[in-house]
């Protein structure tokens, strides 16, 4: 009976031996078959800030929320730059309508009202040149004592002042006639470009108290909150870009061969180990460096490596940023790694 249950037991045993070393066996074929790699998830960031300070007025988005190109994110208070712009509009305004003005020259009515004027200054010299050829006879027939040389004095003075009213209203309406010099013009229009450059200023400067997304992306950081008073200089979110998404790993000289720009690989998390996430080789560094102290490998920490990066797309953000993954590259057949 003794004999029975050893020879049982020793079967048994045999039987586990065989199982263990097919399974042995087995892992050692699929190890062969692949290049496993140690890395982290690398994703390019953005740091969005307003292009000039102000204090923020709103912020619409949260850590973790998804964001599309062109999407407002955050707005500063505006009420000073709103002023600035109806004040330039309105100094716009006024210019326009004085280049208008010169353009069309003086109205129909402006020229008969000047000539009128003329004829009125006309007639008031007319009739001081008669008063006072009328004093000048009464002169010269009464020797002068018909009127003092105070009264002709004052005559003459009239008549002069008649003649310069005269030459003055007509010159008024030559210049109606002509219009306006084509210097001051030029002027006018100089100064309502230079408003309308102004305006431009504001109305740009408007459009910066407004912070946009610039790509579809994730906000990873809010760094500032309402009220806060902010520059050029300071960050406002943290956006995590979607797209590109890559995996950087080390691979040394050894297998280097195996890599190829374009080939497949298998990114495998630690917390979903049967559902690895297909990737491409889309880098191989030209230059070796010394491995970083982040990658675990069991090879000496001094040994030169070369970077890779396994680009994958991941539209549902299964990946974080500095996640530690296994990345799995196929080799072709009868190749090995370097430790076999």
């Amino acid at each position: 009976m003794n004999k029975k249950v050893i020879a049982g037991v020793l079967v048994i045993m045999a039987v586990g031996l065989i199982g263990f070393w097919a399974w042995n066996y087995n892992n050692k074929k699929q190890s062969d078959s692949f290049l496993t790699l140690y890395g982290n998830v690398d994703i390019r960031q953005v740091s969005l800030a307003f292009e000039q300070s102000g204090r923020i007025q709103k912020l619409l988005v949260q850590e973790g929320d998804k964001v599309q190109t062109g999407q407002l994110l955050a707005t500063l208070n505006s009420d000073a730059l709103q002023i600035q712009a109806k004040q330039a509009q309105a100094q716009l305004k006024a210019q326009k309508e004085t280049i208008i003005k010169q353009e069309v020259g003086a109205r129909p009515e402006e020229i008969t009202q000047a000539r009128a004027q003329l004829a009125s200054a006309q007639a008031e010299l007319d009739k001081t040149d008669k008063n006072l050829q009328r004093l000048q006879v009464l002169v010269s027939s009464t020797d002068g004592r018909a009127i003092s040389q105070q009264e002709l004095d004052y005559a003459k003075s009239n008549q002069q002042s008649a003649q310069a009213a005269v030459r003055e209203r007509q010159a008024s309406l030559e210049l109606l006639i002509k219009g306006t010099r084509q210097e001051d013009r030029e002027a006018t229009k100089a100064q309502y470009e230079v408003t309308q450059a102004n305006l431009d200023l504001i109305n740009y400067n408007l459009t910066q108290t407004e912070l946009k997304s610039p790509v579809n992306a994730v906000v990873r950081a809010r760094l500032q909150e309402v009220g806060d008073m902010t520059t050029a200089q300071k960050a406002v979110y943290t956006l995590a870009l979607t797209d590109p998404k890559w995996i950087r790993v080390y691979v040394n000289e050894q297998d280097l061969s195996s890599i190829k720009l374009g080939g497949t690989a298998q990114v495998i998390r630690d917390s979903y180990p049967h559902q690895p996430i297909n990737g491409k080789i889309g880098y191989i560094s030209s230059v070796a460096e010394f491995t970083p102290k982040t990658v675990q490998t069991e090879e000496i920490r001094t040994t030169l490596v070369y970077e890779v990066r396994v680009y994958v797309n991941d539209p549902n953000d299964r990946l974080k940023m500095g996640q530690p993954v296994t990345v799995k590259i196929p080799l072709a057949s009868g190749e090995k790694t370097h430790d076999q």
